[in-house]
């Protein structure tokens, strides 16, 4: 079999790098195309040794990218196009059935109660998503959260499939002395309790609330954030005037797969963390609070619908936390004052391995193939300049 994926962007984000750790796992045969910014992940999808070619579109308008879109999966004689995030799903589908594949799937990432993607749901995003959702063999959501808001937007529910996001559990097993050479190489005192917060700096995630809480704890607690965007710099403004901005420490992107970049790996810097922390009011999943968990980490969350999917005993190490900062504080206070657990992946991140993610996902793909016409022959993918 070979399918196509095609992705709005390759920067550093949840969706993008389950794409990459998918791609790794997946046994097809695989091209991507990325509508734009062909970031850091389209620079590790070629270390793979996987073809990346980036179509330079200019915004949501752009309608000259649909005929080379149409062109590319022509030429490729694909026998699936995969879809992922909302621009890169509406002209897919357009694409892939004016193509004449009809074996077509789309993965939701991130579809919350009230945005999509850092988008408002608006009655015309609605719209246009259930327009182009007819086009499909299937949409995949992934945690069953997802897929009842799917419902609830008015997709058939025969037509929604759920595949959760899936974590290499290998990669993030816990090494004492990784923690203790990243700890060393970020200069974090050897007695400091650290407390992460992984996800793109924007306002949803509210790692804010982590910033003002450890103002509300004592000196020895520090705060490792590890992501970028565009509310790191109020996120420093703010540990300033909450006087901790020497405990505070800004990682930038961190790559969860290796892709030869500069400085820790995700899961070093997981491995460095005593508390996972993600008071983010709104998920689709919550990957990075299953990775750790992987890891061993206990977790406080606000929103997590991959650990609210399973048996309360299945995320023992997890804590809802509900409120502001205070609250966050208090949490904190008492799994610091229970004591270190066993750094030890449990039930929930076997859950969620990425083998058995893949393996739903070819379900999804041999159902699609064998619901469509037959394809011709394989050709390479042509008429573009890789990223």
């Amino acid at each position: 079999m070979r399918a196509l994926h095609i992705i709005t962007g390759l920067g550093v984000g949840g969706a993008e790098q389950q794409l990459r750790l998918l791609l790794r796992h997946l046994p097809v045969d695989c091209d991507v195309v990325t509508l734009t910014n062909p970031g850091a992940v389209a620079a590790g999808l070629d270390a793979d040794g996987v073809r990346v070619v980036h179509l330079g579109m200019g915004g949501n308008r752009d309608l000259a990218v649909l005929p080379r879109l149409v062109r590319l999966i022509r030429t490729g004689r694909y026998d699936l196009v995969h879809t992922h995030l909302y621009r890169a799903c509406v002209y897919g589908r357009l694409a892939a059935r004016a193509a004449g594949v009809r074996a077509v799937v789309a993965t939701e990432h991130s579809l919350g109660d009230t945005q999509m993607e850092g988008r408002r749901l608006t009655p015309g995003v609605r719209a246009l998503y259930l327009a182009s959702e007819r086009l499909g063999s299937a949409t995949v959501a992934v945690s069953p959260t997802v897929a009842e808001r799917l419902k609830r937007w008015g997709v058939p529910a025969p037509r929604i499939e759920v595949v959760p996001n899936g974590i290499d559990i290998d990669r993030f097993r816990f090494d004492a002395g990784r923690r203790e050479r990243t700890r060393r190489r970020l200069g974090l005192p050897q007695e400091a309790f650290v407390v992460g917060g992984v996800g793109r700096l924007a306002r949803g995630k509210r790692f804010d609330v982590l910033v003002r809480a450890l103002a509300l704890l004592p000196p020895d607690h520090w705060l490792l954030l590890v992501g970028g965007g565009p509310e790191e710099h109020l996120l420093r403004r703010t540990a300033h005037e909450a006087g901790v901005a020497g405990r505070v420490l800004f990682t930038g992107e961190r790559p969860c797969v290796p892709d030869g970049s500069p400085g820790p790996d995700l899961p070093s810097l997981t491995a460095a963390m005593d508390l996972f922390a993600s008071p983010s009011a709104e998920e689709a999943f919550g990957l990075a609070a299953v990775e750790a968990l992987a890891s061993g980490l206990p977790v406080l969350y606000a929103s997590c619908p991959a650990i609210e999917d399973l048996p309360p005993a299945a995320a023992a190490g997890a804590r809802r936390v509900r409120g502001g900062p205070a609250a966050y504080a208090r949490a904190i206070a008492e799994v610091r004052a229970a004591g270190p657990r066993p750094r030890t992946a449990g039930e929930a991140a076997h859950h969620y391995s990425i083998t058995r993610s893949t393996a739903r996902l070819m379900d999804v793909y041999a159902a699609a193939v064998t619901g469509s016409s037959s394809s011709p022959a394989p050709r390479r993918l042509q008429g573009a300049s890789p990223s």
